[in-house]
């Protein structure tokens, strides 16, 4: 195999490889060898069959499983050899390939590109400490109390604070309207309608009485179709019920499955802490991230970046408004996407997916599709590349540091996902069985965190308190920040 490289720009490489004909030729006999001796053909015993016939008969498809497998196998030799770390796959051009002759092809390929050594301790990022507070914490208990607010059947007219259960329909003319009617509908009266006047007609209705409730949907209603109509709604009152006062005790606990009160507010104080940690660390975790790109210029492999883009514009188009992806998350394309296209004897990209970094770069909402297409495509290909070399940065932090995502992890990080999926736990467990490469999707996100938390171990990491109304009040750094309600 002879191996020229032809151009060298960057990070791409051209390579012109030629395979002598006699290699092919002898690979070609020892696979028509190998059928020879398996194959079974009208009046020859097996492994008699003359080689000039197994030519005619499987030459041509041999000849093509050939040239095929010694494409991959001649490229991945002359990355290996040359100690070349792919991006992406190889792209082969096939110059010729006639039976007889040498088989000679092109292959351009982009590389990765040299990453520095990041300096952590350099990195000054501030983590906001939050506490919750007890009114927090009765807030959520009161909460769960009206929720487990007991109600019995009453022989009087409804008043205030009752809860009537109705069979309901509602019309605007002669059309019904989709979704409004149903059958035993549970409407408690003083909790706030969002159709005004709706709950005061029905003051004073008993069970077994038939009202018309006639309303006005309020001009900035929700559903645009009902927005500023008058509606009728015919109402059957079926049931009357008091609710019982709201009891915050030992039985509260109890009832939601812990041993007392104090247990059910220690559950919810830690829960409320969970969300206040988990939205703390997506801001440092944001600032981090901003840390490492100021401080990072190097090349990225076009294609990478081009691959990148095309997600997002995809997302972009379809949606008519910038996607999560890019205005919350950013995620990164999974470098684990670099190597897991390449073969595995080519990319070298490493077991391990790059992170799909969630860290939030926000994006101006220019226009919709078609509407200053070109200043969304220069800001949507920024973002791209940001997103890019962030993801070859921390992969390769990650390889650097023997950072690597467990069995243990992934299979926890499964069954997380099946129990979000209830009742279809099995489903979920099969598809990922079933699906290797699906568990790329599950395991760059822990392996994201593993090399987050590793620098945050060696960057100086500073505190400052703030309160749950301070945090809620600071831009959402990743789009969803999921905070207590």
């Amino acid at each position: 195999m002879q191996v020229t490289e032809t151009a060298a720009d960057g990070l791409k490489r051209e390579y012109t490889i030629t395979v002598p004909a006699g290699d092919l030729e002898q690979e070609i006999t020892r696979r028509l060898g190998e059928i020879g001796r398996q194959v079974r053909l009208p009046g020859f015993r097996p492994g008699k069959v003359p080689m000039q016939i197994l030519r005619t008969r499987f030459g041509p498809s041999v000849r093509g499983e050939v040239l095929q497998s010694t494409l991959q196998a001649s490229s991945a030799e002359a990355i290996s050899e040359r100690k070349l770390r792919p991006a992406l796959p190889p792209k082969v051009d096939i110059v010729s390939a006639d039976e007889g002759a040498d088989l000679e092809y092109k292959m351009a390929i982009e590389l990765l590109p040299e990453i520095p050594e990041p300096s952590f301790a350099e990195l000054d990022i501030e983590r906001l400490v939050v506490e919750v507070p007890e009114e927090e914490v009765d807030g959520a208990i009161e909460r769960i109390a009206e929720q487990q607010r007991k109600s019995e059947v009453v022989e009087r007219p409804a008043e205030n604070g009752d809860i009537l259960i109705v069979d309901l329909e509602g019309r605007i003319g002669e059309q019904e309207i989709p979704g409004a009617g149903g059958k035993d509908r549970q409407i408690v009266l003083g909790a706030g309608s969002s159709i005004p006047g709706f709950e005061d007609q029905l003051v004073g209705a008993s069970a077994g009485e038939q009202r018309r409730v006639r309303v006005t949907f309020p001009a900035d209603y929700a559903v645009a179709d009902l927005a500023g109509k008058d509606a009728d709604f015919e109402v059957d009152v079926k049931e009357v019920r008091r609710r019982s006062p709201i009891a915050i005790d030992d039985e509260l606990g109890q009832a939601v499955g812990l041993e007392n009160l104090a247990e059910l507010r220690q559950e919810l104080r830690q829960r409320l802490q969970r969300d206040y940690d988990a939205a703390s660390r997506l801001r440092l975790k944001r600032s981090l991230l901003d840390k490492l790109a100021e401080g990072h210029d190097f090349p990225v492999p076009p294609g990478m970046v081009d691959l990148e883009f095309d997600n997002i514009w995809r997302q972009y188009q379809a949606q008519g408004e910038p996607p999560p992806a890019v205005a919350g998350a950013e995620a990164t394309p999974a470098v684990g996407e670099v190597g897991a296209e390449a073969t595995p004897a080519v990319g070298e990209v490493g077991a391990e997916a790059t992170p799909a970094i969630t860290d939030g770069d926000a994006v101006p909402t220019a226009a919709g599709p078609g509407q200053n297409d070109e200043a969304a495509r220069a800001e949507y290909r920024r973002l791209a590349e940001r997103r890019v070399r962030l993801g070859l940065l921390l992969a390769e932090v990650g390889r650097k540091n023997n950072i690597t995502v467990t069995p243990d992890e992934v299979n926890q990080a499964i069954t997380r996902e099946a129990r979000r999926h209830a009742g279809y736990e099995r489903h979920v467990l099969d598809f990922y069985r079933q699906n290797p490469g699906a568990i790329d999707t599950l395991r760059a996100p822990i392996f994201e965190d593993k090399v987050i938390d590793f620098i945050v171990e060696l960057a100086k990491i500073g505190e400052r308190k703030i309160t749950p109304r301070e945090l809620l009040a600071m831009p959402d750094p990743a789009g969803e920040v999921a905070l207590p309600s």
